[in-house]
């Protein structure tokens, strides 16, 4: 299994550890952030990244932000978290795991807050603000390996020894605190001698199939194979793939999904062959105020993703225009199960979603 960490606090340091996901496989290299600002950057920038791995590292980022302010009074931190808590919704607009996160860290600094009006020392009121946004950041990581691990079962019970499966982006242990959320299953049957067959999509423009997958699922010793996305209908139709698993970054009340770019067109194909397309994430990514897919905020990325990022010279013609969304959205009909740490959710998504996040 992997030895990495995605996402850590150095609390002795005042400092959230990251594993700079931008650099790899090339290099491996840990980031050390104390300044909200490099938080808010490597959110927006996909240094950190995966719906769950944003949530954690808004928790802890936001905790730094008050706890390394120097603030002396339980309101000046109250006015801070608010700040701090805006600026960095701002960084990735569709990943509801960062709203959630903040949310929660939001919600137990005002339970505190009320605990400790009455205390006598005002000191010792900001000291206890600042444990108590802590040991919920702390919470919320440790909940998220639980939920790996939970999502993990739910999904291996779906899937058959020697299978070969297909993944979109990076939903592993890179995008969590552990296992990950779509590729969870297959590192569980990895240890249970299940030997799967994985086929990585490369992921354009971002290609965090190619760089973050490939590389972690190698890492950890299972047989992967990288190919580019225009490639997954002809391994469908050659009979290689027997299910799509993908993570997600929001899911709407009625089960449309949204994921990383691309994932839509490989659930267009998963129906044209009769593969089950799984999506898998917890349940903090189920949205039931949202009601379809249509009414996900969709997060456009600038345009030298396409045309310079990943070449020494520019790919494309200087003032070409471009389009560049971050995520699509996958649509109900389309989706065999939404499997959380919770269970497996099937049509009607309207029921079984409301049912798992009560």
């Amino acid at each position: 299994m992997h030895e990495f960490r995605s996402v850590a606090l150095d609390d002795r340091a005042g400092a959230l550890v990251i594993l700079d996901q931008t650099r790899l496989p090339g290099e491996v290299v840990y980031l050390r952030l104390s300044r909200l600002e490099d938080i808010w950057e490597a959110i927006k920038n996909l240094r950190v990244r995966g719906a769950p791995a944003i949530g954690i590292a808004a928790a802890y980022g936001i905790y730094l932000a008050v706890r390394n302010s120097g603030v002396g009074a339980p309101e000046e931190a109250v006015a801070l978290f608010k700040h701090a808590k805006q600026y960095l919704e701002t960084s990735r607009p569709t990943a509801v795991n960062l709203f959630w996160a903040l949310n929660r860290m939001e919600e137990r600094l005002a339970a505190a807050s009320r605990a400790e009006s009455r205390s006598a020392s005002s000191s010792a009121s900001v000291g206890n603000l600042f444990s108590a946004l802590k040991e919920e950041a702390d919470s919320i990581r440790d909940e998220d390996a639980r939920m790996c691990r939970a999502i993990g079962g739910h999904g291996l019970s779906l899937l058959q020894r020697g299978w070969g499966l297909l993944t979109h982006c990076n939903a592993g242990a890179l995008a969590t605190s552990e296992f990950g959320t779509a590729l969870a299953p297959i590192y569980l049957g990895d240890q249970r001698g299940y030997h799967f067959r994985v086929f990585a999509d490369e992921t354009r423009p971002l290609l965090q199939g190619a760089r973050l997958t490939a590389w972690e699922l190698s890492e950890a010793g299972v047989d992967v194979t990288l190919i580019c996305d225009n490639m997954a209908a002809t391994v469908m139709k050659k009979g290689l793939v027997q299910a799509v698993l993908v993570g997600c970054d929001r899911v709407a009340a009625n089960g449309d999904t949204a994921n990383k770019i691309g994932t839509l067109g490989v659930a267009i194909l998963a129906k044209r062959y009769g593969i089950p397309f799984y999506v898998l994430g917890p349940s903090s990514t189920i949205d039931l105020a949202c009601p379809n897919g249509a009414s996900i905020a969709i997060e456009e990325r600038p345009g030298d993703e396409i045309t310079t990022k990943w070449y020494a010279s520019p790919l494309a013609p200087e003032h070409i225009k471009t389009f560049n969304p971050a995520f699509d959205v996958t649509d109900a009909p389309l989706i065999t199960a939404i499997i959380t740490e919770n269970g497996i959710a099937r049509p009607p998504f309207e029921r079984s979603l409301a049912e798992f996040a009560r």
